[in-house]
């Protein structure tokens, strides 16, 4: 099982924040900031590219048996188009599929999902090697080591459009990019917690 401690921090943390967006509170910006450690961590990886790190956003994504109920809703909201009340809109379906009550019985905590945006180093190293690193980092004090592998989903994979689809209900909504837009899954094999507390300092927790 992944340790609760980290799911704690990355998944409730995150949820907690996006509640209170969806709720339309005025979130100071550095609790923004600062919550956003949790969506980006630096992904390390190496192959024909050299070893690289690249701040990538990364999200929870749900078990296989409700990729296709949670793709649907996505699609119904971005299909309808961009308008005022989207971004509103995007937050509230996040909270009803992904970080509201009693969706974390939907979600598998062994993956991470992510888009390639840039196509550039990272995407030439885990083509060849899906040996990857997501190091998280919090100030002061917060930090996670994930070690695991990539698979890269390309059109024509459920993950593919979920993963786009998940980007595109908070932003705006952009389809006709998707082919342009690989997707990885990243598999945990290992959590280190390298926070500089008592439980820290490297220890293999997972």
């Amino acid at each position: 099982m992944i340790p609760e401690s980290f799911i704690h921090w990355a998944y409730h943390g995150r949820a907690e924040l996006i509640q209170r967006q969806a709720m339309g509170e005025e979130v100071p910006s550095h609790e923004i900031f600062l919550g956003f450690t949790r969506h980006n961590p630096a992904v390390v990886s190496n192959g024909p590219e050299g070893l690289n790190a690249s701040i990538k956003g990364v999200g929870y994504i749900p078990k296989p048996e409700y990729l296709q109920k949670t793709l649907d809703a996505y699609m119904e909201h971005i299909q309808r188009g961009w308008r005022d009340e989207y971004f509103k809109e995007g937050l509230n379906l996040l909270m009803q599929q992904i970080y509201g009550e009693g969706c974390k019985e939907r979600i598998d905590f062994t993956r991470f999902g992510s888009l390639e945006l840039a196509l550039g180093h990272t995407w030439g190293n885990l083509k060849v090697n899906s040996a990857v690193t997501l190091l998280f980092y919090q100030p002061p004090e917060i930090s996670y080591e994930i070690r695991g592998r990539a698979e890269i989903h390309e059109e024509g994979s459920v993950y593919h459009r979920l993963i786009n689809a998940q980007h595109d209900v908070y932003h705006q909504p952009h389809v006709e990019s998707w082919r342009n837009r690989p997707a990885y899954i990243f598999i945990i094999d290992e959590i280190y917690d390298n926070s500089a507390t008592e439980e820290g300092f490297g220890s293999h927790i997972y």
